[in-house]
Parts: structure tokens; sequence; C-alpha cells
């Protein structure tokens, strides 16, 4: 009789190492800063068997960050995609048609 043992999601251990957050040489890409990063986190997680697994375990946990199941948690909520590092804009950015620019005069 064999008796496989799994881990905490139901997967066999010896398959874990075949799963995209195990392989690679940057498991700290799971837990970037960079939005860029954090986006190919998600692509990565987006053909993984357990995705699902993976996710519900994490919102079970309450994780507090990191891309889990797919999704990025930022202080344990799901959220759509992370902003970049500082202070937006106070209005929108206007843009400049080619061969319209603006001439400033000082008076």
């Amino acid at each position: 009789m064999n008796h496989a043992v799994t881990d905490g999601l139901g997967v066999v251990r010896s398959a874990r190492r075949e799963l995209p957050c195990r392989t690679g040489d940057n498991p700290d890409l799971w837990f970037a800063d960079t939005p860029a990063d954090l986006e190919r986190a998600k692509e990565l997680c987006a053909g993984c068997p357990i995705r699902s697994r993976c996710l519900n375990a994490a919102l079970d946990r309450a994780e507090p960050w990191g891309v889990w199941g797919g999704e990025i948690f930022d202080q344990g909520v799901v959220i759509a995609r992370k902003r970049p590092r500082g202070r937006p804009r106070k209005s929108p950015a206007t843009a400049v048609s080619p061969g319209k620019q603006k001439t400033w005069v000082c008076a």
C-alpha cells in the first residue's frame, strides 16, 4: 500500500517542487515591492494546479502580503494591482501633441 505524504493544501510533498512558487531562482518574487514583479508572480500562478486552494488557504490565514493563488494581498486584503511607490499627481497630466508645444512668455 502506498501512503503519500501531503501538506496542508493536499499536495503530495514530492510534487510541491513542481509548483511555480517552488521553481525558479527567485522565491522572493511572490513578496516583491515592485508592481512589475508582482504581476510576473501572478502570471506564474495562472497555470498552477492548486491556485484556488492556495488562494482559499491564504484568505483563511489572513495572509498580510504577497502573491497567493494568483492574487496580490496587501495588509490582508486582495487588491487588483499594486501602485508604484511615490506620491500621485494632484491633477492629471495633460499630453501635448507633437508640433503644438506651449510657448511661455515672461513679462
